[in-house]
This record gives C-alpha cells, sequence and structure tokens, in this order.
C-alpha cells in the first residue's frame, strides 16, 4: 500500500511541475483567465452542485480574470 501511496504522490508531483510549466509562456492576461475560470468553476460546483454551475461559474470567472487581467504587462 506504501508504494502505491508514494507512486500517485510522484506522479502528482511531477503532472504539477509540467502544468506549472506549460504556464511559463502564458501572458498575465492568460494566466488570469485561467485562473478565474478555474476558481469560478470549483465555485460554481461548490454553489449549484452541478455540472451545469461549475461550467456556468468558469465561464463567468473566466471572463472577470480576463477584464482583471487585461491593465498587467
Amino acid at each position: 500500500m506504501k508504494a502505491m501511496q508514494r507512486l500517485a504522490l510522484t506522479s502528482t508531483l511531477a503532472l504539477s511541475v509540467l502544468a506549472l510549466g506549460a504556464c511559463e509562456s502564458m501572458s498575465h492576461r492568460e494566466k488570469s483567465t485561467a485562473i478565474g475560470a478555474g476558481v469560478g468553476a470549483a465555485a460554481g460546483a461548490a454553489v449549484v452542485g452541478n455540472t451545469a454551475g461549475t461550467l456556468g461559474g468558469a465561464a463567468v470567472g473566466g471572463v472577470i480574470g480576463n477584464q482583471v487581467g487585461k491593465d498587467k504587462k
């Protein structure tokens, strides 16, 4: 069981490093959009509790993140 937990942890860490590396070339506005969409999706899922809430939250969060990030360079 410990070997399975170690493998899961190692895989999660490796995927996290790869995902963060992919964001390196993104502009500030693109990063803000992605973060807004992620936070909005989590909030929509928590408040509404279904797929429509998750998608709606992601859409609204993405738009807000995009607008917030447009002034930064």
